[in-house]
């Protein structure tokens, strides 16, 4: 015989408010402050109630749980509107890559040392990448140079993430701004 499928209760994110408070007394902080000691929790929600506001566990760990009265929509509001703040001061860094031959002309060299300053101007790491085709495998000592070329002229302003290496028919660099 097979069960009905029966779905997990939803569990509410963030304190317990009003009725939703299970301790029988409670630590009550009103909404000036003020610290009244433990309180039974039916009075507690009384004197919430007379204000209009509400009253929320802020520790439910502690012995008797501390809460406190207060506006519980506007905490919520001011809670995501940090959340949002935070958010929009983090600075997400992404890894941009420069592709590159080993035999690269002068001007095209130059074109790509532009993109990546620009990358580096911007706080993102580059990596760059020289492929190998065919009989170029033989002269990987050319990669090289160029490789150390460009961390050369990168030094001063940024450090190196990963030193040149050989990942089968490419070789890998990657820089970070200082």
């Amino acid at each position: 015989m097979r069960r009905p499928y029966r779905a997990q209760p939803t569990r509410e994110t963030g304190p317990r408010i009003n009725n939703l408070i299970r301790s029988d007394d409670v630590q009550l902080i009103d909404s000036e402050g003020h610290n009244h000691g433990d309180v039974p929790t039916s009075q507690a929600l009384e004197m919430a109630a007379e204000l209009g506001l509400d009253l929320v566990e802020i520790s439910p760990n502690a012995k008797p749980p501390v809460c406190k009265i207060m506006d519980y929509g506007r905490y919520k509001y001011q809670a995501q509107k940090k959340a949002a703040e935070a958010r929009k001061k983090q600075k997400v860094i992404d890894v941009k890559e420069v592709k590159m031959r080993p035999n690269i002309d002068t001007h095209d060299y130059e074109v790509k040392m532009r993109g990546a300053n620009r990358f580096l101007d911007d706080g993102d790491k580059v990596k760059f990448t020289l492929r190998f085709r065919g009989r170029e495998m033989a002269h990987q000592n050319l990669g090289m140079e160029l490789l150390r070329k460009v961390k050369a002229e990168l030094t001063p302003r940024t450090k190196v993430e990963l030193e040149p290496k050989l990942e089968g028919r490419q070789m890998i660099m990657i820089l970070a701004p200082k």
